[in-house]
C-alpha cells in the first residue's frame, strides 16, 4: 500500500463556480459498463478520498455505511481524509494503482481530474458524491449525493410547531445545491405549521468550521430566531448555550445535545454504497445517478427519534409528521427539491 500525504484544505465559495463541464470532449471511446468481472468469491478492496474530516456530517454517513460493508466482510476498506483539492488526484491514482476495484469520495472541488482519473483507469468503479450527473463518456463513474429533501421537510413541520417566535436562524457550509434543497424543504415543512414564518439565512464559506458556524448562531439568536437549523457542526452549541431549540442534519446528535435538538434529518449512505457494491461484484456497474438512494421511499434517510422531546412535540403534529412519511414513503406526496440558494425573509 502506497503512503498518502493529507493535507488541509479551504473549499471554494461555490462548488460549481470552479467546475468545467465535466467529460466534455475527453470522451475515451468506452462503451457500456466495467468488464463483466466477478469478485464475489472475496472482499472487494474499497478505498474513499476525502477532503475532510471523517467526523464531518456529511464524510462520515460515507464512512459508517463503508465500515458496516467490511465489517459484514463484503468489503476491504482503507481511506484518507483532509486531502488538499490539489492532491486529489494523487491519491485516488494511488488507491488504483493498488488495485481497490471501488473508490469512494466527494470531488465537487475537482470534477474534471477526478473523472479524468476514471478515464484511464476503465477496470476501476467511482461512486463519487458530484453537484453534476452521469457522462456516457466515462461509464465508470457515477455521481451521488444526499438527497434528503423528504427528512428535512418533516423537521420543518417540527419545528414550525415548536417555535414561539416564528423566527427560524439558519447557518449553512455554502450556497450550493447539496445544502440548498434542504433548507427550501425545512422552509417548506415550517411554512406549512406556522405560515407567517420568518427566516434568518447565512453561510460561512466553510464545511468545517464550528467556532465561525457558532458566531453566525449568536447573531440570528440575537435577532430573534428561538429555533436554529443547524446545517453544520457549530450551530447546536450556540443553542444549547442560550437555551433555545436546534434542528439538526444529516446526523443525530441529540445525545450531545439532549435538551437542544428537537429533530434531525438523517442520512443514510448504505442504501447507495451496497447496491454500487453489488453491481461492481457482478460486473455490471456503470454511470448512472445514485443520489436517488437518498430518497425516504429508498431507505436513504430518516427522521430522528424524537428521544428527548418526544413528550414535547404536541400530540396532531406528530400524527401530521407520521401522515407525511407515509405519503413520502408510497409515492403519493413529493417534497419539492428546490436547488435554489434560499434568501433571508
Amino acid at each position: 500500500m502506497p503512503s498518502f500525504s493529507n493535507k488541509s484544505r479551504t473549499l471554494p465559495v461555490s462548488r460549481r463556480a470552479l467546475l468545467k463541464t465535466a467529460g466534455a470532449g475527453a470522451a475515451l471511446g468506452l462503451v457500456g459498463t466495467l468488464p463483466s468481472r466477478l469478485f464475489a468469491q472475496e472482499p472487494l478492496k474499497v478505498a474513499a478520498v476525502y477532503t475532510v474530516p471523517t467526523e464531518q456530517q456529511w464524510v462520515s454517513r460515507i464512512h459508517l455505511a463503508a465500515n458496516a460493508a467490511k465489517e459484514r466482510g463484503d468489503i476491504e476498506y482503507v481511506y484518507s481524509e483532509n486531502t488538499a483539492n490539489n492532491d486529489y488526484e494523487r491519491v485516488m491514482r494511488e488507491y488504483c494503482e493498488a488495485g481497490h476495484k471501488l473508490i469512494l469520495g466527494e470531488v465537487f472541488g475537482v470534477e474534471d481530474a477526478a473523472r479524468d482519473v476514471a478515464r484511464d483507469y476503465p477496470d476501476v468503479a467511482f461512486l463519487m458524491g458530484s453537484s453534476f450527473k452521469e457522462d456516457p463518456s466515462v461509464p465508470n463513474f457515477a455521481p451521488f449525493d444526499n438527497y434528503i429533501q423528504d427528512a428535512s421537510y418533516l423537521t420543518g413541520l417540527i419545528a414550525g410547531a415548536m417555535s414561539q417566535t416564528k423566527n427560524f436562524g439558519m447557518v449553512g457550509g455554502y450556497p450550493i445545491p447539496e445544502v440548498n434543497r434542504l433548507m427550501h424543504a425545512f422552509m417548506a415543512g415550517v411554512r406549512e405549521v406556522a405560515a407567517d414564518a420568518k427566516f434568518q439565512v447565512a453561510f460561512i464559506g466553510s464545511w468545517f468550521d464550528p467556532p465561525k458556524a457558532k458566531e453566525t448562531a449568536f447573531a440570528q439568536i440575537d435577532a430573534g430566531a428561538d429555533v436554529m437549523y443547524a446545517e453544520r457542526f457549530g450551530v447546536s452549541d450556540a443553542a444549547q448555550e442560550r437555551g433555545i431549540l436546534a434542528i439538526g442534519n444529516v446526523i443525530d446528535t441529540q445525545a450531545d445535545y439532549p435538551e437542544t435538538v428537537v429533530a434531525s434529518a438523517i442520512w443514510h449512505f448504505e442504501p447507495t454504497l451496497d447496491k454500487a457494491i453489488e453491481q461492481v461484484k457482478a460486473g455490471s456497474f456503470t454511470a448512472a445517478d445514485y443520489g436517488v438512494y437518498s430518497f425516504m421511499k429508498e431507505g436513504g434517510c430518516s427522521l430522528a427519534p424524537l428521544g428527548t422531546f418526544e413528550g414535547k412535540v404536541p400530540a396532531e403534529v406528530k400524527a401530521l409528521v407520521a401522515e407525511k412519511e407515509a405519503a413520502i414513503k408510497d409515492g403519493s406526496f413529493t417534497v419539492e427539491i428546490n436547488d435554489e440558494e434560499p434568501k433571508s425573509s
